[in-house]
């Protein structure tokens, strides 16, 4: 369940972080994660005194990974439309922008690439100021160890997933010390992703395993060897993949939640099965602070606690997955049908389709607030560190690991069921392959991964190239047009845009 005294110390704080504007002080803030006042200001010249000051500057970090340009309309461009999974949803005249993404036609001038990159930027910012200020402050060593590293896990969450969506990109690991550093040059993405892993290295080495009731949700060292498996992946170092997910296997502190579709519920939000989870939550007394819009974009349209209806499954993520498996209505809430928490969905309506993982019952609706604001978003889960640690078995060699991986998931998929979703019990290296790469499809759909897997697995010309996706050029995203002119031409545009 969700613990409101954590969540009600995450706090979003501070000015406008993006690259052109990159020196901030987070404004005051009380232990409240959530609880924030956008009247209160702290002068920056007593800012990065006490301890106090530093938990300060931690919260604000986390609360900015639930922004609009973290979980809104950027990431379902760059992320996700461009899938086989999802597309626009909505109205066919709302957000046209979309259909850019969905058909690789979008120019560096598109507003959402500039949203991203300075999403992610403003992520990056805020763990540079906690990891340049927090040192120099005298308070508990512990704790000051245990917040730098949480900031190295958002330093290189952001700069993996900057990395993944563009390719090259400017390493940003100081605040600037003067107007030179400011502006620079895309580093090319071999060092991006060695810095990732050496921030990812040095966080494992001190978060702990868990955290009590209090400190739930925050980065654990669980996470921070999830995240450097999935990033070891993105490279094909096949045996640091095995290795990091078989560290989080052996640790014990996770296990598949049994209920698949009631996992994604707010009522089971930091499950066994999470790892790591960008906290959300709904403050009756505080509007401003419930401001997550991640269920809101994507829910239900039309309905009194729904949405806006963006981003919505495929007919062919529909008829992707195997007879009888569950996950498929889990995954997806079709017109005219009742949802498990109670909801009649009309039979008509603009779409005929909608993410069910980002539903959050109509019956939970405040009004006058974001539909959907207690959500949270699932970023790693127990499931996909078993498939990414039977990916890398197979890979390896060691197909018996591999098959054992893959079962527990197929096997929480299954359910009480025998007669459908047979183990896969190949041995083939190649056939066993497309097994766990269509586990990850079925597993992880309408997650934000689907897009960047099928690319670096080589089948997108193959899978998306019916779309409009060219070998060459759309293996990233063009740099945002705004950047490369607020750097007199330091930046350089991605090949072919």
């Amino acid at each position: 369940m969700k613990n409101i005294d954590f969540k009600n110390n995450l706090k979003q704080k501070g000015l406008y972080l993006g690259l052109a504007a990159l020196l901030i002080l987070p404004s005051s803030c009380s232990d409240s994660f959530l609880d924030v006042d956008p009247q209160g200001k702290q002068a920056g010249a007593v800012f990065w005194e006490s301890e106090a000051d530093a938990t300060k500057a931690v919260n604000a970090m986390y609360a900015n990974l639930r922004s609009w340009n973290n979980t809104a309309f950027a990431p379902i461009a760059l992320e996700s439309v461009g899938s086989d999974d999802a597309e626009k949803g909505s109205t066919p005249s709302d957000a046209t922008f979309f259909n850019q993404y969905d058909d690789f036609s979008v120019g560096s001038t598109e507003g959402q690439l500039g949203g991203f990159w300075q999403g992610q930027y403003q992520n990056i910012n805020y763990a540079n100021q906690v990891i340049n200020n927090i040192p120099a402050i005298a308070m508990d060593d512990n704790l000051k160890a245990r917040y730098l590293a949480e900031a190295k896990f958002v330093r290189a969450y952001s700069h993996f997933r900057l990395v993944r969506a563009f390719g090259d990109v400017p390493l940003r690991v100081n605040i600037p010390k003067d107007a030179t550093e400011y502006n620079i040059p895309r580093t090319p993405k071999a060092e991006v992703y060695a810095a990732i892993e050496k921030d990812l290295t040095e966080a494992a080495a001190v978060l702990p395993l868990n955290y009590g009731a209090t400190d739930l949700g925050r980065v654990t060292k669980g996470a921070a060897l999830s995240l450097h498996a999935k990033v070891s992946m993105y490279q094909a170092k096949w045996q640091q993949v095995f290795d990091l997910t078989t560290q989080v296997i052996s640790s014990g502190q996770y296990s598949l939640f049994s209920n698949y579709e009631a996992m994604f519920r707010v009522a089971n939000e930091n499950s066994t099965e999470s790892i790591f989870e960008i906290q959300n939550e709904l403050i009756p007394s505080n509007k401003d602070a419930s401001n997550s819009q991640y269920s809101q974009v994507q829910g239900v349209r039309g309905v009194v606690g729904g949405g806006w209806g963006f981003n919505t499954p495929t007919e062919t993520l529909s008829k992707s997955f195997e007879t009888g498996d569950p996950r498929r209505d889990a995954t997806i809430i079709f017109r005219g049908e009742t949802t498990p928490s109670g909801d009649a969905i009309a039979a008509t309506g603009d779409n005929p389709m909608y993410n069910q993982k980002s539903y959050v019952p109509f019956k939970l609706y405040t009004t006058g607030f974001n539909e959907g604001s207690q959500q949270n978003i699932r970023v790693i889960r127990y499931a996909e560190v078993l498939l990414m640690n039977a990916e890398a078995a197979n890979e390896i060699g060691n197909t018996t690991q591999a098959l054992a991986s893959l079962e527990l998931v197929r096997a929480r998929a299954r359910g009480a069921s025998k007669t459908i979703l047979p183990k896969v019990t190949t041995t083939d290296k190649a056939a066993l392959r497309l097994a766990i790469w269509n586990e990850r499809h079925y597993e992880l759909a309408m997650e934000f991964d689907r897009y960047f897997d099928v690319i670096r697995q080589g089948r997108a010309a193959e899978i998306f190239g019916p779309k409009g996706w060219k070998a060459n050029k759309n293996e990233v995203w063009p740099v945002p047009q705004n950047e490369i002119d607020i750097s007199a031409g330091v930046l350089t545009q991605n090949p072919g845009y």
